[in-house]
């Protein structure tokens, strides 16, 4: 499969045998919507409720970090979402929560996944079906793998800000970024990682919800200072909307982009790490 597939290719796949259709709707603590409920009152035919926030490591204080390998696998093949599987990831969250679960599957070993383009905005504005209930799942096994290289931590952002060796993307909005607005979390310091440079998350969507693509996409990078001859680190809040820069990135081909899954919340809250403020 393509990294995105269309909502009129998703309607004709479904009931394939190997495709899963996966619902990762996850939104910000304090909102009033609820993705469980949502999921609940009507989902794409098939969809599997992921449940992203229960897809974290729970000896972590840290929120939302990745599981371990074995409770990601071990809650892949629960769901049915076995080795060999075409997965296709959806979301109905202004976060645009596909992104960040496309990335933990690759980082769990799956490939052959994509993302809706338009998500579930795009479905329920062409009035495509929906269904509830909880699809009949069938236990499948699910390889325990991760991929150490597309993950790093808060030491490996410090180091990298002496060696410069790759460049830090937050996919905050500016006014986080610069220091302008406050963080949401109680006790978070305001700004940024010295040396990185602000891609808000936003801008990769256009206005039905779709991604932004090739020339319009590669001058939103440009704009915002990346040079995509380097290697990426990409940071946000907690780890999520900054996998929507990853994905952007892979989109326009580039591969060596790795997610900092602290982010802000690790590292605004921290008193020893370096904080810029102001425009990059």
């Amino acid at each position: 499969m393509d990294l995105l597939v269309s909502t009129q290719w998703l309607a004709s796949e479904l009931g394939a045998s190997d495709l899963r259709v996966v619902d990762a709707t996850l939104f910000l603590p304090g909102s009033d919507r609820d993705p469980q409920a949502e999921y609940d009152a009507g989902h794409i035919p098939g969809a599997f409720f992921l449940n992203l926030p229960a897809l974290a490591d729970s000896n972590d204080p840290r929120p939302g970090m990745v599981p371990p390998a074995e409770k990601f696998a071990s809650r892949m093949a629960a769901l049915g979402l076995g080795d060999g599987s075409r997965i296709v990831i959806y979301d109905n969250s202004p976060l645009r929560t596909s992104a960040r679960a496309w990335w933990m599957f690759h980082l769990f070993g799956a490939h052959n996944v994509a993302i809706l383009d338009g998500g579930m905005g795009k479905w329920l504005a062409e009035k495509r079906p929906l269904e509830c209930g909880k699809p009949k799942t069938r236990h499948r096994h699910f390889t325990v793998w991760k991929d150490e290289g597309m993950i790093v931590t808060k030491a490996d952002v410090l180091a990298n800000i002496a060696s410069k060796a790759a460049q830090v993307v937050d996919a905050r909005s500016m006014s986080r970024f610069t220091g302008e607005d406050p963080e949401p979390r109680a006790g978070m310091a305001s700004g940024h990682i010295p040396g990185s440079v602000c891609l808000p998350f936003s801008r990769l969507f256009n206005a039905d919800g779709t991604w932004k693509r090739g020339h319009e996409l590669r001058g939103l990078f440009h704009e915002a200072g990346i040079d995509l001859t380097r290697p990426l680190i990409v940071s946000c809040g907690s780890g999520v909307t900054a996998a929507d820069v990853l994905f952007a990135a892979h989109l326009l081909g580039k591969t060596d982009v790795m997610l900092y899954d602290g982010s802000w919340s690790e590292w605004g809250a921290d008193p020893a790490t370096p904080k810029a403020v102001g425009p990059a």
